[in-house]
């Protein structure tokens, strides 16, 4: 039986997400209105950064079987951000306080400064339905 290879590992999975917000958190600044899709590109931040925090948890989980503890706590700890801003993000979502996102994109830009955009990946079809599918999907609730 041979070897069974993921391809997308942690790191893919995380530097695919935060590609991802980083072309929404240029593009969604710029729309003249504030539309469906803008709803739909605030909701793909949420779905991104609960991806992000996903393979954390699965990085650290790997690195503490190797008994690599400090290492998986820095790491944990340097990637802590990502519940708090979805749990913000999600909640401006969920009680429409649309006021509220330009600070929240504010606070979230310093973390994708290091990703420069010089062309577009994603197509629009990344983000289309987030919106409707995070009303649909329960409440997540920030766990300390």
């Amino acid at each position: 039986m041979s070897r069974v290879i993921n391809i997308n590992n942690p790191t893919k999975v995380r530097n695919y997400a935060r590609r991802t917000i980083a072309e929404i958190l240029y593009l969604l600044p710029r729309k003249s209105s504030f539309d469906a899709e803008a709803k739909d590109m605030a909701a793909a931040i949420v779905y991104c950064l609960r991806e992000i925090d996903d393979t954390v948890e699965t990085t650290a989980a790997a690195w503490e079987k190797r008994d690599y503890w400090m290492k998986a706590e820095r790491f944990m700890r340097d990637w802590q951000w990502t519940k708090e801003i979805a749990a913000n993000f999600e909640d401006i979502i969920r009680e429409e306080a649309w006021d509220l996102l330009p600070e929240l994109l504010a606070d979230l830009m310093p973390y994708f400064s290091d990703l420069a955009i010089k062309s577009f990946t994603r197509q629009p079809s990344a983000w289309q339905g987030a919106h409707k599918k995070l009303l649909a999907d329960a409440p997540r609730t920030l766990v300390p």
